[in-house]
């Protein structure tokens, strides 16, 4: 008998719960041994819920119970969760989490905690929700030098984006929507800014590259500067704009960054609509693969943490090897890396003069009430950008996919 604590019972921890009580027997099944839920850690009560049996409020029970072989960390945060994780980790016990922060800032560190007192620790939920991408990438694609990742990891800015462009309604009109369906928190920042996708695209380039990449270090821009105009200009030329974190390395240079692009249908990622997420990995052997699904919820992110209860199980006895060190991987400022960019300048009859500044580019036509001029540039680092933009009154600037 196989048992699980699982810290936090909120929307992911009561989805593991139910999961693991109601697919038991299919679990059972594939992890070779009978598995039972021993405690659930939460600081409230929740009258009348069948947890309350195995409720505790004090997580040393959870630590000092030598019964206790798996910790499930569904807390979210960086604190207690990295406290209780490691004590789990050092006490013998095999730990999986889907918290991106945690994983973000200590994931190397505690697999190495895991290492050392010959114990896994497993994160497959932290970065696609239900969609299986860091088993993949630590596993799967092992053989290849990994190219490019390139994600739609955030699934409320997906809906936005996608609203604004189907509907023509404004950012803040489906920002509203989008809380009153629960796609939203009633404090949007972390979507709508990119920090979510950039805690996603951090432990992704340091999986992928197997060092450290802080978060910080990453360059990040959010969705609420685009407008229902920008969606315009791209029926027009048969793109859309999506919300990426990428992951790049070219040679012995490493780029990571989130910000909103322009696709064109011929990016897999162009049709990826509403709430869902999409992770493009492109290797030098095997080319370009895409993991697609629902990147956040109750039960396809529970799913996700309960497989790495599975594959805790099946692997007891031996750690897996995941390179990823605590040695920092440095960053390219971003004003390196180079794209295309989709411009609009304020002003008609410029044309000249943009051709002048920017070279080729591709002029886009508009709306004349607008009194502007849109266009789409050669392929340019950020700082031949900034360069060229620099007589001009920019309405608006989103990068390219190339």
């Amino acid at each position: 008998m196989i048992n699980v604590a699982i810290l936090g019972y909120g929307t992911i921890g009561s989805g593991v719960y139910k999961i693991i009580n109601d697919n038991n027997s299919h679990i059972a099944r594939r992890a070779g041994e009978d598995i039972r839920v021993k405690y659930v850690l939460d600081l409230r009560d929740f009258p009348g819920d069948p947890v309350e049996e195995v409720l505790v409020h004090d997580v040393n029970v959870i630590i000092e119970d030598e019964e206790v072989d798996v910790v499930v960390e569904v807390m979210g945060g960086v604190e207690p969760a990295y406290t209780f994780v490691k004590r789990a980790l050092e006490a013998g016990k095999s730990a999986c989490s889907s918290n991106k922060e945690l994983v973000a800032v200590h994931g190397a560190e505690l697999l190495e905690i895991a290492a050392a007192n010959k114990v896994n620790f497993f994160f497959e939920a932290s970065v696609g929700g239900g969609i299986p991408i860091i088993r993949p990438l630590s596993e799967c694609l092992t053989v290849d030098h990994i190219e490019e990742i390139e994600g739609i990891m955030n699934g409320t800015t997906n809906y936005i984006l996608t609203k604004m462009e189907v509907e023509g309604a404004d950012f803040d009109t489906v920002l509203k929507e989008a809380q009153d369906m629960g796609y939203a928190e009633r404090n949007p920042e972390a979507d709508i800014e990119g920090y979510d996708a950039c805690r996603k695209i951090a432990i992704l380039t340091s999986l992928a590259y197997e060092k450290q990449v802080d978060f910080e270090d990453i360059y990040t821009e959010g969705i609420s500067k685009i407008t229902t105009t920008d969606f315009d200009y791209m029926k027009k030329i048969g793109a859309t704009i999506k919300l990426l974190g990428i992951a790049r390395k070219d040679y012995h240079k490493t780029y990571s960054m989130v910000a909103p692009f322009v696709l064109y249908p011929d990016n897999p990622l162009y049709s990826v609509k509403d709430v869902f997420n999409a992770i493009l990995v492109k290797g030098d052997m095997l080319g370009e693969v895409m993991f697609y699904g629902k990147g956040a919820g109750s039960l396809p992110t529970a799913s996700a943490v309960v497989s790495d209860v599975v594959d805790i199980i099946k692997r007891r006895g031996e750690t897996a090897k995941v390179l990823w060190s605590k040695e920092k991987r440095t960053i390219e400022g971003v004003d390196a890396l180079t794209t295309p960019y989709f411009v609009r300048v304020k002003g008609k009859g410029l044309e000249a003069d943009i051709k002048d500044s920017f070279g080729d580019v591709q002029f886009i036509e508009g709306d004349e009430s607008l009194g502007e001029t849109a266009f789409i540039t050669k392929v340019l680092t950020g700082l031949e950008f900034e360069k060229a933009a620099e007589k001009f009154d920019i309405v608006s600037r989103i990068r390219v996919s190339d």
